[in-house]
């Protein structure tokens, strides 16, 4: 009978055991994105500044004044403008090296280490090398175009338009392209060699192969990878304030500098939060949907 009351005491202290257990991480995620989230979404309904926070609660004024501030919105369209080339470049370069690789695996090892290369040089570096690189005067490429024409201005690739926007669109996918390189490597490597072992037998061809084996199969993991990449080319902030600090004029002024401008430099803490809260809107109307069709082919496959 003991050993039955016991076993009921046991039983009921599982559940707060396991709360227990939960309650830092809990407590964790709390402090870094519930905290914050209702921080900003407070402050969109305020007068705020950094010296006197919520001074006058103001409704949807921030968001009446973005729509007509002539800077915000167009803000927005530029991080579509930079996100979806930069990650669907970064993906086909990523694809193209990785079957690459796929097809020589055993150089692969070495070849990998040099592909990780860009991604450990830290944004800010990789920022400054390619704006020494691309500067009109003393750049790597325009020493180069002077030495094939001789006497020819110096192009402008970040201070014209809109050579300024596919510069960072490039310099961005050169730095994420070895990410996607090893998650497709990755997923190439688990596919079946059964497949490829019968295509051989009825004599298909490269593209054959590629386009009715490889590419289906690896497609779950391509939008992964690209849901992925696009979250992190919308975020982008250390190369514009780096190589082109939103310049010229606004031609490369995305969201998230757009933000920091308005809440660091003109200390307009409010409009900064309504700001965040539409790029949160934007983002959201990508990614859902994108992800709904990852978790689709996911269960399809």
């Amino acid at each position: 009978m003991s050993q039955l009351v016991t076993g009921d005491r046991a039983t009921r202290r599982a559940p707060w055991a396991g709360r227990a257990l939960l309650a830092p991480a809990i407590i964790a995620v709390a402090i870094i994105a519930i905290y914050p989230l209702g921080y900003i979404i407070a402050a969109s309904f305020s007068e705020s500044s950094l010296g006197r926070p919520f001074s006058d609660w103001v409704g949807f004024d921030n968001f009446t004044a973005l729509l007509g501030d002539g800077v915000t919105l167009p803000s927005l369209g530029r991080s579509l403008i930079f996100a979806i080339p930069s990650a669907l470049i970064a993906l086909i370069a990523g694809l193209v090296v990785a079957l690459s690789l796929d097809a020589a695996v055993k150089g692969g090892r070495i070849i990998r280490v040099l592909l990780l290369l860009p991604l450990m040089t830290p944004p800010v570096m990789a920022g400054v090398i390619w704006k020494l690189m691309l500067a009109p005067t003393g750049g790597l490429l325009n020493n180069i175009g002077q030495t094939l024409a001789p006497g020819s201005e110096p192009f402008l690739f970040l201070g014209s338009t809109p050579a300024a926007m596919i510069s960072l669109i490039v310099v961005d996918a050169w730095q994420w392209t070895p990410f996607c390189v090893l998650l497709v490597f990755a997923a190439l490597q688990t596919l079946p060699t059964e497949v490829y072992e019968a295509s051989q037998v009825d004599g298909a061809g490269v593209w054959q192969t590629f386009w009715r084996i490889t590419f289906p199969l690896v497609l779950p993991s391509l939008v992964t990878v690209l849901l992925l990449k696009l979250v992190v080319s919308f975020k982008v902030f250390d190369l514009v304030f780096i190589m082109t600090s939103g310049g010229p004029g606004f031609d490369t002024t995305v969201s998230s500098y757009e933000i920091y401008r308005t809440g660091l430099q003109t200390f307009d803490v409010g409009a900064a939060a309504a700001q965040t809260i539409a790029f949160l809107v934007l983002v959201t109307i990508i990614i859902v949907p994108l992800n709904a069709a990852r978790q689709r082919l996911h269960k399809e496959s």
